[in-house]
């Protein structure tokens, strides 16, 4: 049989290393299907329950893989399904490939089902490249850069291929006019700040007193260099919440996350130093960094087009994080004063003690900030952990302690419900070895983390090490947009939109094969977590927490203090309970540290 566009799709695929696709069948990309078949499998097509929940798994499995991760949906519904997944990923700086079916090209403009102009669609979500293949030479050159970019500029990029196009036969292009041959590979681009850049760096540095570090994903491969940065200038280090796994927690200069789900550490480093140093992370939230005439500013970034926003930067370095710290390194003087980083380390200390009596405070029944905070000690060295968006987004970021080796990830920019069940997903296609664990808020359980259990069970069989962990936060309601309502709309919760359904998660895992564990005491918080950590199979444990634990920002301002009066005094229905809590929580700040 010749080979067909489809079949040499695979291929090229297979050439360039991509191992799995995440999709779901339609007939838009029923050619493609056929040639699954005829390559038996390979690269492997890995079947989603929804294609937003394919893009998803694709973005969990590059994030933690490091590779481009590559999904696939049918034309018009399954396309457009796509995109909210292929968002995250693009907002997050993740390399992904989306391949689309479409309606074949004799129907175009005929109002056909399920026709969607899909490069209008697309034009957004995958505008680094986006492309239609209408006649079989223009492979492999689509594909091969469709792969380029996204690596490259860590982004999506799009291929929509014509379901009558997906089963011509493939001929390549040759060597004649308005031909695009191309060929395989990528070598790493090597880029390097200037002497004179680094000079002026140095001296920014070299001339503060007290020097603040922000790190974010872009300085995950640079730990050591951070460290040793950290160290000669005496240093207390933050981290944007993607660049939680970029350094370890137990080090006694990490401040912890910043911004509104970070520590009260972090609020401190940027509110006192003379000196900044933003190593691979583009944190948004300005209002939590030095003010503007406050600091001298050096930024590292490898993306030309990230450098210089957020702060009035004095020096920017494009260049990868590590070698451009260790070409800036040997310029930069040891500072013999360590009262600043004393300081930094006594303020840590007071924090992780007040983060201990926050985690106990009682609760009805469960606090939730309890179930992190006795997980933490108890991880694993090789977990991935994964974190829905929500409250449980705020508990991930604070009490979650990261020893090296670890790894955590989240929907860091676009914030959007649900990806942290077919995050899970991804990183055990990428790491079928590890333990990963899931933390998940009942809304995102409902709205599709339900049917991302179906998968897991379905494929964990077949991982080396079948443990997955979803950790279910049960509490009745859509917490973290309650909270919003209270602190930023001056109004009260409105049950009909915030309280959702009760659902039997623990129940629903049993009944798929799962382990389910229910959990509504908090003294039985510790022996549940061991129960998981030991199963020998996918688990489900449901924590009923209160809802009332308040997700208190590390500097609450007066207007959202106000805001969250007057919207208790409007008539919130757990008013009193949101008070009592409220206090109790706030109230660890100032009890005797013992020291």
């Amino acid at each position: 049989m010749a080979e067909l566009v489809a079949d040499y799709m695979l291929k090229r695929l297979r050439e360039w290393g991509v191992e799995h696709v995440f999709s779901y069948a339609g007939d838009g990309i029923n050619g493609l299907l056929a040639a699954w078949d005829r390559a038996d499998n390979n690269p492997r097509f890995i079947q989603s329950r929804h294609e937003e929940l394919a893009a998803f798994e694709a973005t969990g499995y590059a994030k933690f893989s490091g590779r481009v991760g590559v999904c696939a949906a049918t034309s018009g519904p399954g396309a457009i399904h796509l995109l909210n997944g292929l968002y995250d990923a693009k907002l997050d700086h993740v390399p992904m490939v989306a391949i689309i079916g479409q309606t074949a090209r004799s129907a175009m403009g005929g109002s056909y089902q399920q026709e969607v102009d899909l490069m209008s669609l697309y034009k957004d979500v995958a505008s680094d490249y986006l492309q239609m293949v209408t006649v079989p030479e223009q492979l492999p050159n689509v594909l091969d850069r469709a792969m380029r970019t996204a690596a490259s500029r860590r982004t999506v990029t799009a291929i929509i291929v014509p379901a009558d196009v997906q089963e011509l036969e493939y001929s390549p292009p040759e060597h004649e006019f308005k031909m695009v041959p191309s060929s395989l590979g990528m070598p790493a681009p090597q880029s390097t700040p200037s002497a004179e850049g680094l000079a002026k760096a140095a001296e920014i540095l070299n001339s503060g007193e007290r020097v603040a570090m922000l790190v974010g994903q872009g300085a995950r491969g640079a730990a050591d260099e951070v460290v040793e940065m950290a160290e000669k200038v005496g240093a207390g280090v933050a981290k944007a919440l993607l660049g939680k796994d970029a350094l370890p927690d137990d080090l006694p200069f990490g401040t912890g996350s910043i911004g509104l789900l970070g520590t009260r550490p972090s609020y401190e480093l940027m509110r006192d130093c003379d000196t900044l140093l933003v190593v691979g992370s583009s944190f948004p939230y300005t209002q939590f960094m030095p003010e503007f005439d406050q600091a001298r500013a050096v930024q590292i970034d490898i993306d030309p087009t990230m450098i210089g926003m957020r702060y009035p930067f004095e020096c920017n370095l494009v260049g990868d994080s590590a070698e451009t710290l260790r070409l800036l390194l040997p310029l930069v003087e040891r500072k013999t004063d360590r009262s600043w980083r004393e300081k930094v380390e006594d303020n840590i200390e007071r924090w992780d003690e007040v983060m201990e009596r926050r985690a106990h405070v009682d609760a009805d029944p469960i606090n939730p900030e309890r179930v992190f905070h006795e997980l933490s000690p108890m991880l694993p060295d090789d977990v991935i952990v994964t974190a829905d968006s929500g409250s449980v987004a705020n508990w991930y970021a604070r009490h979650l302690k990261f020893r090296k080796g670890m790894r955590g990830s989240l929907s860091g920019t676009l914030a959007t419900m649900c990806p942290g069940a077919p995050y899970a997903t991804g990183a055990k296609f990428a790491h079928p070895d590890r333990p990963v664990i899931a933390f998940v808020g009942d809304g995102a359980m409902q709205m599709s983390g339900i049917n991302e259990l179906i998968t897991i069970g379905h494929y964990a069989k077949e991982w080396d090490n079948p443990q997955v962990i979803i950790a279910v936060l049960n509490n009745g309601d859509l917490n973290q947009v309650t909270w919003e309502l209270r602190a930023m709309g001056d109004a009260p919760q409105f049950i009909p939109s915030q309280r959702i359904p009760d659902f039997p998660y623990a129940g629903f895992a049993e009944s798929i094969g799962m382990l389910g564990i229910k959990v509504d005491d908090p003294k039985d918080i510790k022996g549940a977590w061991e129960r998981a950590l030991a199963a020998d199979r996918p688990c489900v444990v449901e924590f009923v927490t209160d809802p009332t634990i308040p997700p208190i920002p590390p500097h609450a301002t007066l207007e959202q203090m106000e805001s969250v009066a007057k919207a208790l005094a409007k008539g919130d229905p757990e008013a009193w309970e949101v008070v009592k809590q409220g206090v109790k929580s706030k109230a660890q700040d100032f009890l005797p540290d013992g020291r």
